[in-house]
């Protein structure tokens, strides 16, 4: 599930230590998004002046978030785009490009991208993004809820050639069967929470965990979710179960080094920031 970005140095998400969201809003692609807590969230403000969510769950790019990252003053695995997706169509890859480039400067942090819009991550890791597809320090991820809709994304994330690839099985919402984790280095599962959760079978997971550790990928369960989430917990079988893939980071960096790179991921960020930019990028690629 999401959580709004005005937590963003320090999220409540299980897997993950801080969120950063350059981009806001998104569109309903596949069952896995029904009952999406970020489009919760963000229309509770639609129309509330001043707010960041005042457009609602509309897509808006946000360049004052660019250079996020480096102002941090300590390493964090960072969720991008809890609200969002960062391969939306309507997203520029200029853009996109721009995003890469941050998490390519900002090393001492692990950045984990996840992604419904496999197709298009494939294509653009493969082309004009080919210099982040190796970053050490960036997991490449998809979403899967089920086997027509999410299965398919996991053979164009093995596709891309990426360092470290994980699947995020959330909300898992039927036996996914067989699954080829060739080239998956970790899964995370969970069930949906929320007053009109879908239900989650034990079975399911097991299936999951069972497939993992044959293939030896790592194995995180974050939740049974439900309408009470925090009661029903996340032991699976009598204990947690929190591997995650390895983290390849730099070390993180002194103040001059770190106030550097800082300097260079506004200039980045500079031509997003005039307003004529903004729109008129939100055309073209």
């Amino acid at each position: 599930m999401f959580h709004p970005d005005a937590m963003a140095d320090n999220s409540k998400i299980e897997w993950t230590d801080a969120t950063w969201n350059p981009v806001r809003g998104c569109v309903k692609l596949s069952p896995g998004c029904k009952h999406c807590y970020a489009e919760t969230f963000a229309e509770r403000f639609r129309g509330v002046p001043g707010h960041p969510y005042e457009q609602g769950f509309d897509l808006k790019l946000i360049p004052g978030k660019l250079a996020e990252p480096l102002r941090w003053k300590a390493p964090k695995r960072v969720f991008v785009n809890s609200m969002s997706d960062l391969f939306l169509d309507d997203v520029p890859e200029a853009y996109i490009e721009t995003v890469a480039r941050v998490m390519a400067l900002a090393d001492w942090h692990t950045f984990q991208v996840l992604t419904k819009r496999a197709e298009r991550m494939q294509r653009l890791l493969s082309t004009r993004l080919a210099f982040a597809a190796r970053l050490p320090n960036v997991w490449w991820g998809v979403s899967v809820e089920d086997r027509k809709y999410g299965l398919p994304r996991v053979k164009h994330l093995q596709a891309v050639p990426a360092r470290v690839r994980f699947l995020s099985i959330e909300p898992l919402l039927e036996d996914l069967g067989p699954v080829d984790f060739t080239g998956i280095d970790g899964v995370i599962v969970g069930g949906e929470s929320g007053a009109k959760a879908r239900p989650l079978d034990p079975e399911w997971v097991r299936s999951v965990r069972r497939q993992c550790d044959a293939a030896e990928v790592a194995f995180f369960f974050k939740q049974w979710g439900g309408k009470r989430k925090a009661a029903a917990g996340r032991e699976l079988d009598g204990r947690t179960w929190d591997a995650l893939p390895a983290s390849t980071s730099a070390p993180f960096p002194d103040d001059a080094r770190r106030l550097r790179l800082l300097d260079e991921a506004e200039a980045l960020a500079a031509p997003w920031l005039t307003p004529p930019a903004v729109l008129s990028a939100a055309a073209s690629t």
